[in-house]
């Protein structure tokens, strides 16, 4: 003597909205594990922090009133890559783009 399946699944649909959860007789993944836990982004911003203001945002700051601010760390890095150039030691040139589709055919038929 075994219950009607539509008994049990007005069952469950009772139970589903006494508890409030989501009623899924067909057991699809429906991702609902996920979006009940806590949000991450709360506790991993609190991780690190808080950003303190850096050379680039005074020069954003004054540059309407035409100030002159000194980067210090950039202008070293920037010697460094001079004189890392001059040694024959710098950052290879960038590949130039390759030449069109049309381009090719064209040197093909000459």
């Amino acid at each position: 003597m075994s219950v009607p399946r539509a008994r049990i699944l007005d069952l469950m649909k009772v139970r589903c909205q006494v508890f409030s959860t989501t009623y899924n007789p067909e057991g699809i993944r429906t991702g609902n594990k996920i979006l009940r836990q806590r949000l991450r982004g709360p506790a991993l911003a609190s991780y690190y922090p808080r950003k303190m203001s850096t050379v680039q945002d005074m020069i954003k700051e004054f540059a309407p009133y035409e100030l002159v601010v000194d980067n210090e760390e950039e202008d070293d890095r920037l010697e460094h890559i001079v004189a890392l150039k001059q040694r024959g030691k710098g950052a290879p040139k960038k590949k130039k783009a390759p030449a069109s589709k049309q381009d090719q055919k064209a040197g093909k038929k000459r």
